[in-house]
């Protein structure tokens, strides 16, 4: 069963949140990659249900139909979830954050302790001055560029964004075709299933509706301070990253693993950042078991 809502927010903003399986199920939040959305790869509903889960998934602020938040830090991903909890009536509840959704997921864990039961993060990245971290040591040229453009500020980003957002809503699969160069062989594997990419046109079609904005805005929020960290966090964590990942290299979930008590790293030789699709329902399935 999949339901689609609107929550208001701090400020008269609204987010719009999706969940499916199982009403009455276990609950857990997935946060989704950069760019994307609510409408992301997910476990189907049928098969949600049968794992007695419910997924709670939203449009990150200037996503899709969630208004934007200007400026908002990677913190601010803790407020809006809880926010959607308290809308939802869910007290406690697991956490899922896979790529850009990661460092959201851990905002979660680490400001809102007596909420948050488990933390699954798939393929995340690391703060941007994480100490005694090369931050764009394996990390794919484009994804250098692009990053190396934002910490000049948002002016030098925002129109090229703009540009390529636009070109991306009117032909979704055009990003996928882009990045396909890029991808070690196990990546592209995973990307030529027919099911996952119309997901994928899916996910960046509800993702550009109105613009880059919450594209523009992940980027630099994950360059900026985080406000909060990691170091904080005491729920149990599990962190998987496939070894071949150039997109959010593995240093990066090391790192992490380092730092975070008690969190558990898993790294699968062969696996690269679409992997993590793949490793979605396990994760969802540990985090529910919390």
């Amino acid at each position: 069963m999949v339901t689609t809502r609107l929550v208001e927010a701090p400020g008269g903003r609204v987010l719009a949140v999706e969940t499916a399986g199982d009403p009455g199920g276990r609950p857990v939040f997935l946060l989704h990659g950069t760019p994307g959305s609510r409408g992301g790869p997910a476990p189907r509903s049928s098969v949600l249900s049968r794992m007695r889960v419910r997924l709670v998934s939203f449009d990150r602020p200037g996503y899709g139909d969630s208004a934007r938040l200007a400026g908002r830090t990677v913190a601010a991903a803790a407020e809006d979830v809880e926010v959607i909890a308290d809308a939802l009536g869910l007290g406690r509840f697991a956490v899922l954050g896979r790529s850009g959704g990661g460092p959201h997921a851990l905002a979660c864990a680490a400001l809102l302790p007596e909420r948050v039961t488990r933390l699954a993060v798939l393929v995340s990245l690391a703060p941007r001055h994480a100490e005694g971290l090369d931050w764009y040591e394996g990390m794919t040229p484009s994804n250098v560029h692009a990053y190396r453009q934002a910490e000049l500020g948002q002016p030098q980003i925002a129109g090229a964004f703009q540009v390529r957002s636009n070109v991306i809503r009117r032909d979704p699969a055009r990003l996928i075709r882009d990045l396909v160069p890029e991808l070690p062989p196990t990546d592209r594997s995973v990307v030529s299933d027919a099911g996952l990419r119309r997901m994928l046109v899916s996910t960046y079609r509800q993702a550009f509706r109105y613009g880059a904005a919450g594209w523009i805005d992940d980027v630099l929020a994950f360059l900026a301070d985080w406000g909060f960290e990691v170091e904080s966090i005491r729920r149990p964590v599990r962190l998987w990253h496939g070894a071949d990942d150039q997109f959010s290299p593995v240093a990066h979930s090391r790192w992490l693993a380092d730092r975070i008590p008690g969190a558990e790293l898993y790294l699968e030789p062969g696996a690269a950042h679409f992997g993590a699709f793949r490793e979605m329902a396990r994760a969802i399935g540990w985090a529910a078991d919390g």
